[in-house]
């Protein structure tokens, strides 16, 4: 691999964060009426971006910006799944959005957010995690921000406080780690780290993990996340709680193979990993406001992921099946929040009840989604958590594969909550008119899309699973 500036190793970044600049820009002089014109160059700039980044995961791995970040096939995959699945949100926000008077900030917050959730993924310099985390993050506010409504508002304030909270922890943690380490690269830091007070490296370590948990919406920092599921605008909902934990994640698994010796991180983060699954799936059983459900099975599912990046090191099969899980998971998690897009005045389980026959299209769409959230067959999260699973096992850590096994069993029982209404017959519990001739909508596509790509996925795995191998 060879370093240097190399600024067009960067390309998939530039194209994102110049799409926000232009939408935002473009947008202060369009009229109303003409403000789809920043939703084609946001479409634009993230089609570009898959396109460079399949290009550049063709060629072999390379440094960019004096090796603070890496370009391989892990952020060949952050790119392209942050890119597709912001194309994802862009489409069903169509008609949600729509001649708003804030669509063109809508666009160019989406697109900064990706943006920083990609910088994220590649980096191994602890000033570059700093930098993607804020990216990341501030614009997140504003997005919950735009519901404009006391629930939206809440969630908003409630994202910013533990945002800020935990962006102080992971700059204090790369304080910590630069000064004993002399250096924040990663590649200095094994060595560098070595004789540094054990204490001291675990306090600094600790701290970027909790501010990458933020990001990721796991424990400890996953207060936010159903509130902000429930509260947001859908589109903002499916964006938060899907796009920004790819960067994140792929920055955890970094981050442990740049940690020295000495102290089993894997374990810290098996813990975090058990803590997460099984508190998300407690939690949303006793939920009744699908989006809700949603939010705390993100936090579920974050559980699930962490798993390889415990394994990070251990086992060869770490980074293969987190790049798998990763990639299924935005499809799928996508699938499901699109569904209660396309029927937004339906906050209840039981409001669902005889979807099956009204709309049987988006019952499967949705059946697929949630069946694959639970990780079954042949759904693209089967073969995730399946291969992490052996990850796990592979690694030492038999005990977390069997929590992976028990906490996949206890998720059935919420999510068929919600498929047993879906698929009886009669007429929802709430008083609406009938429905049954709605014109199909941006949503319902975007879900339809999104569960048919989960399947292909998951049949296709094999193939998925030699590309990341």
């Amino acid at each position: 691999m060879t370093s240097g500036m190399q600024p067009l190793r960067m390309l998939p970044e530039i194209l994102m964060f110049l799409g926000g600049l232009v939408s935002l820009i473009s947008g202060s002089f369009l009229p109303r009426r003409r403000q789809w014109v920043t939703r084609a160059v946001a479409v634009v700039a993230l089609a570009a971006a898959v396109v460079a980044s399949l290009v550049q995961m063709a060629g072999p791995d390379q440094m960019a910006f004096d090796g603070t970040v890496e370009v391989d096939t892990a952020t060949g995959l952050v790119r392209i799944a942050a890119a597709v699945g912001t194309l994802f949100v862009i489409a069903a926000a169509t008609e949600e959005v729509a001649a708003s008077p804030r669509e063109s900030e809508f666009y160019a917050l989406l697109l900064f957010a990706t943006t920083g959730t990609v910088v994220l993924g590649g980096a191994v310099d602890l000033l570059v995690i700093a930098v993607g985390f804020l990216l990341a993050s501030i614009p997140l506010y504003g997005l919950i921000g735009m519901a404009r409504t006391p629930a939206g508002a809440e969630a908003a304030l409630k994202t910013y406080l533990i945002g800020a909270l935990f962006g102080i922890l992971l700059l204090l943690g790369v304080t910590i780690l630069t000064t004993l380490g002399s250096s924040s690269m990663y590649v200095d830091l094994p060595t560098s780290l070595a004789d540094s007070p054990a204490a001291a490296v675990a306090v600094g370590f600790v701290g970027v993990l909790a501010g990458l948990m933020f990001k990721a919406g796991g424990v400890p920092a996953h207060f936010w996340v159903p509130d902000a599921a429930q509260g947001a605008g859908g589109a903002t909902a499916t964006f938060l709680t899907t796009i920004p934990k790819i960067g994140a994640l792929i920055a955890a698994y970094r981050l442990i193979g740049a940690m020295p010796e000495g102290l089993d991180w894997g374990l810290l983060v098996a813990v975090l990993a058990t803590t997460s699954m099984t508190l998300g799936n407690l939690a949303a059983y006793w939920q009744d406001d699908p989006r809700r459900l949603l939010g705390w099975s993100t936090v579920s599912q974050v559980g699930f992921l962490l798993v390889p990046v415990a394994a990070a090191g251990r086992s060869d099969l770490a980074l293969p099946s987190l790049l798998l899980y990763v990639a299924g998971y935005t499809v799928t998690n996508i699938a499901a929040f699109t569904v209660t897009m396309a029927f937004p005045d339906r906050r209840g389980l039981a409001s669902y009840r005889g979807l099956g026959s009204t709309h049987p299209g988006l019952a499967v769409a949705l059946l697929v989604a949630l069946l694959g959230l639970v990780g079954t067959p042949p759904t693209a999260v089967f073969v995730g958590k399946l291969t992490t699973a052996t990850a796990a096992w592979d690694s030492g850590l038999q005990w977390l594969a069997v929590v992976v096994l028990g906490n996949s069993v206890i998720s059935l029982f919420y999510y068929l909550r919600w498929i047993v209404p879906v698929f009886q017959i009669g007429r929802p519990t709430e008083q609406r008119p009938p429905d049954a001739a709605t014109p199909i909508s941006w949503p319902v596509r975007t879900a339809l899309l999104a569960s048919g790509l989960s399947l292909a996925l998951g049949l296709g795995s094999g193939l998925v699973w030699s590309t990341f191998s």
